[in-house]
């Protein structure tokens, strides 16, 4: 990859995401982090907005744009192929805009870019959640967004029902079934619940902010050290 290139990807990845750590930018671009390092320094001496710095992370500020970009043809195929494979298991609403976004790119691509795309030899069936569970799946991806408390009613796999009043933290898509990531007010731990098993759902008013230990990265780190330890247990 060349200089001007990498640099252009480093600008990309970083606008991207809320913080992205040197080791992260260097393992994506396959360089050190000492080149990391150099390049963020370069682009800084350029006058791109970047904030933050090494051994913490990187952000891009607020209002820095470039120009429009042109999707090579495999790049647009690969967005083709993400959308077809995507669009039936997401929520009605994601699934409409999924499909703006791409008719919107396919629009700007010359004609022969734009006929290799569409002609993508990959295609995925029409299945996935039925319209109830879309219809929750999505109210429960907007109370995890604008960050609202959710009180449901659900039954778990031997049938038993219960209340639960939970913080939505991320829906998860498991090939066959979605589920919620949350933290569980009622019974003051993680939970992950079934989206198909949500018999009721009341997104309330009432807003939760991050508290620690109780956030999505904070059950990642659970999880993480959970399969550490098996792992361990079964070199052991």
């Amino acid at each position: 990859m060349r200089r001007a290139e990498r640099l252009f990807q480093i600008i990309q990845l970083i606008r991207g995401r809320r913080l992205s750590t040197a080791r992260f930018l260097a393992e994506r671009l396959e360089v050190s982090e000492r080149t990391v390092y150099r390049d963020v320094a370069d682009l800084l001496a350029q006058g791109v907005p970047i904030e933050g710095e090494a051994g913490v992370g990187y952000r891009m500020r607020a209002g820095f744009d470039l120009p429009p970009l042109m999707f090579t043809a495999d790049e647009a195929r690969a967005l083709v192929a993400a959308v077809r494979l995507a669009q039936s298991r997401l929520d009605t609403e994601l699934a409409a805009r999924a499909e703006s976004a791409l008719s919107k790119m396919l629009a700007v691509l010359p004609p022969a870019a734009r006929a290799a795309a569409e002609s993508l030899a990959i295609y995925a069936p029409p299945v996935g959640p039925d319209e109830a569970t879309r219809e929750r799946l999505q109210r429960l991806r907007v109370a995890a967004e604008q960050r609202r408390v959710v009180q449901m009613r659900y039954l778990d796999l031997k049938g038993c029902a219960s209340e639960r009043r939970v913080r939505p933290l991320g829906c998860f898509y498991w090939s066959e079934v979605w589920t919620l990531a949350a933290w569980c007010e009622t019974r003051a731990d993680f939970r992950n619940f079934r989206v198909d098993r949500i018999e009721r759902l009341e997104v309330l008013d009432e807003r939760f902010r991050d508290e620690p230990g109780r956030t999505l990265a904070d059950l990642f780190r659970q999880v993480e050290g959970e399969m550490g330890e098996r792992d361990r247990a079964t070199d052991a």
